[in-house]
């Protein structure tokens, strides 16, 4: 954090202090009416009308708590990436429940609105024009990077600030919005060479790629293709689809007729519809190696593919944005609290989404204001070289009161960069290697870091 907005900052030292003497104290002071005063709102309330309570209701609801960080986030609590949700709103909600715990921000605790992006640009763009009529200051999400792109202009247009967890499409990077998107996900720009180096690694030299016909598969196809090339491999199919197709044996045969000596899926959900056709043909991570990325990475994947059978996909290969490891950077222990806390098995994602909600509430410190347009302002800060390490909300809030420079010690291990266009994202990310077992469960055998 840079110590350039001191004096500007100085109410919201005061306003923190007071509410680190609360907590401590054990006690929150709540103004009640009298009794008199109580019984004649109920009066008055006896005597509106049902439709005009109803109306009020709605109208306070949309206008949100002026002074209030207001939360929202659009996640998959439903459609193809489903399997993504749980633990990136868990995070969002433990991360919330850890802000509040510490007295909120600038005095308040914070809010938080749900959303659902289903998978269906349509309805993730209805969900984020509900949140920001609801009066949410920042947005966490979208899952999808099509899904994003289908509400972010209008999301940063309205001067609401957006952060996703898991967006890792390229598009991103240099478009213009305001300087009120960030990500926490590093792009794929950075996933492809590691995707690549494990292919080529493994002793592959002329895969067959299958990716998703939109921003995400076709971003990471670029990346991956470009450095295989790079590592001297040749490519034996490059072969894009509609996600929405009836079925996939059309490019499952090109795979079949092409010579490969690999397979590469670059999906969502529609992988596993793919893989049952590819074992059906004989090209089962049993015949011939097969890679994913973070689209298909579940331990549900081997159920959905054969039922029946759980090691159908034992061998499969691939890579997602993850963890540092702890000898390489401070281990903030996040994971494994995370699991403890709320019982989830899957974390892909989670520690991103723990950073979104974190560094926004502490930017909120920063800028003094609970405004999107001005928290955005400090977000890059948050993260910043330079000060005393902290890596929970409660440490680095603490430290802001004392008066002190922090830098927050995120548990993705991102540090953001202001790209030139005003949005942040890492410049460098953490990517874990996974492998699925006879059980059908994936195992992480090795994080690798991808820098620019």
């Amino acid at each position: 954090m840079k110590r350039s907005l001191w004096l500007r900052r100085t109410a919201a030292l005061l306003a923190l202090a007071m509410v680190v003497a609360a907590c401590g104290n054990g006690e929150e002071a709540v103004d009640e009416p009298e009794d008199d005063e109580t019984e004649e709102v109920e009066e008055e309330d006896d005597d509106e009308e049902v439709d005009e309570t109803e109306e009020v209701e709605e109208e306070e609801g949309a206008a949100g708590e002026e002074g209030v960080l207001n939360l929202g986030y659009i996640l998959p609590e439903s459609g193809p990436l489903a399997f993504l949700g749980p633990p990136q709103i868990e995070s969002v909600r433990l991360a919330v429940d850890e802000i509040n715990a510490a007295g909120g921000v600038l005095g308040s605790e914070v809010t938080l609105s749900s959303g659902d992006e289903a998978g269906d640009a349509t309805i993730a763009s209805e969900t984020a024009n509900r949140l920001v009529n609801e009066g949410v200051n920042a947005i966490v999400g979208a899952a999808a990077t099509g899904m994003s792109l289908s509400f972010v202009d209008a999301v940063t247009s309205a001067g609401v600030l957006q952060c996703s967890a898991s967006n890792t499409g390229l598009t991103f990077t240099n478009a213009d919005y305001d300087g009120l998107y960030f990500r926490t996900a590093p792009s794929d720009i950075l996933q492809g060479p590691v995707l690549a180096e494990t292919i080529v690694g493994d002793g592959n030299s002329n895969p067959a790629l299958l990716a998703r016909a939109d921003d995400y598969g076709q971003g990471l196809l670029g990346a991956t293709v470009e450095a295989l090339e790079a590592q001297g491999a040749s490519i034996a199919a490059e072969i894009v689809f509609d996600p929405e197709a009836a079925n996939f044996d059309a490019e499952v045969n090109q795979v079949a007729g092409s010579g490969a000596d690999s397979v590469v899926l670059i999906t969502f959900d529609e992988g596993a519809q793919i893989l049952q056709s590819m074992v059906e043909q004989g090209l089962g991570p049993a015949d011939i190696p097969v890679y994913g990325a973070d689209g298909i990475r579940s331990n549900e994947l081997a159920e959905l593919v054969d039922p029946g059978d759980a090691s159908v996909l034992d061998g499969m290969r691939g890579t997602a944005p993850g963890s540092p490891p702890s000898d390489e950077v401070e281990d903030t222990g996040y994971l494994q609290r995370f699991q403890e806390e709320t019982g989830l098995d899957d974390t892909q994602f989670a520690p991103e989404a723990y950073d979104c909600t974190t560094i926004i509430a502490l930017a909120a410190w920063l800028a003094d204001s609970t405004e999107g347009v001005d928290i955005a302002t400090e977000m890059i800060n948050v993260t910043a070289p330079g000060g005393t390490e902290c890596t929970s909300y409660t440490e680095c809030a603490e430290l802001f009161a004392d008066g002190e420079d922090f830098t927050y010690m995120s548990a993705s291990g991102v540090v953001l960069a202001e790209t030139d266009t005003g949005n942040g994202e890492p410049n460098a990310g953490f990517y874990e290697v996974w492998e699925i077992d006879d059980t059908g469960t994936v195992n992480t055998v090795d994080v690798v870091e991808s820098t620019f």
